[in-house]
């Protein structure tokens, strides 16, 4: 049986960082279930749905087809046989993509794309709401966050570095606060500190010191 390390937390938290470095240590392979979602919202968008009402985009939600594929340490995301690539990491998607994600229909979607992928072997999924409603009964589950300033200055260093976009520090905490708001506020499958999970607050701590803590929590859950 596959083995799953579900790891939650607020965006800019180092999720994605800590879960790539995490997978290719243990030679699990990595799920970022937030592309998921924000290809919902990218397709939405480019076919003229209205992501501000619920009935329109969960009436839109069956037709996005998403094809699954294990590479190079990850579960890959093809839409139309392309990957999305950095069109589902822009501001606009930002914008939109909580709304899509306060969906019934999406979520319950996603979530059942996201179980079946334990087909492909052991994993390491990160999200908001995998220790919840997703992977709820994993014995390595964790909660990563971190102060909204920490948050926000990686996440616009990361976007500097890409290339997709030039806000400022304060314009990117405004975008994640807004973003927390929405998810934590959400009628279904909110983001949450789930009870029994492993808090870490990476604030001042160094990407090796949370894959450390990551890494010995889950040795610790597996034996």
């Amino acid at each position: 049986m596959s083995k799953v390390i579900a790891i939650d937390g607020p965006s800019g938290a180092g999720k994605s960082s800590v879960s790539r470095i995490v997978g290719g240590r243990l030679g699990y392979l990595h799920v970022d279930s937030g592309a998921l979602y924000r290809i919902m919202t990218w397709q939405a968008l480019a076919r003229g749905v209205d992501t501000d009402s619920p009935d329109a985009v969960a009436a839109f939600a069956p037709q996005v087809e998403i094809e699954c594929r294990p590479e190079a340490g990850a579960i890959r995301f093809y839409v139309g046989g392309e990957l999305p690539g950095d069109r589902i990491r822009t501001p606009e998607i930002n914008a939109h993509a909580s709304h899509v994600a306060s969906v019934k229909a999406v979520r319950d979607r996603i979530t059942s794309l996201l179980q079946g992928l334990v087909r492909f072997g052991d994993l390491v999924v990160e999200g908001r709401d995998i220790t919840t409603a997703v992977f709820p009964d994993s014995p390595a589950r964790f909660y990563l966050t971190a102060s909204a300033e920490a948050r926000a200055r990686r996440r616009r260093k990361e976007e500097v570095e890409k290339g997709i976009a030039d806000q400022s520090e304060d314009a990117v905490k405004a975008s994640l606060l807004a973003r927390d708001a929405i998810d934590s506020t959400r009628k279904y499958a909110p983001l949450r500190k789930a009870d029994g999970v492993y808090e870490i607050d990476s604030s001042d701590m160094t990407l090796d010191e949370v894959v450390e803590a990551v890494l010995a929590k889950v040795h610790e859950a597996f034996g």
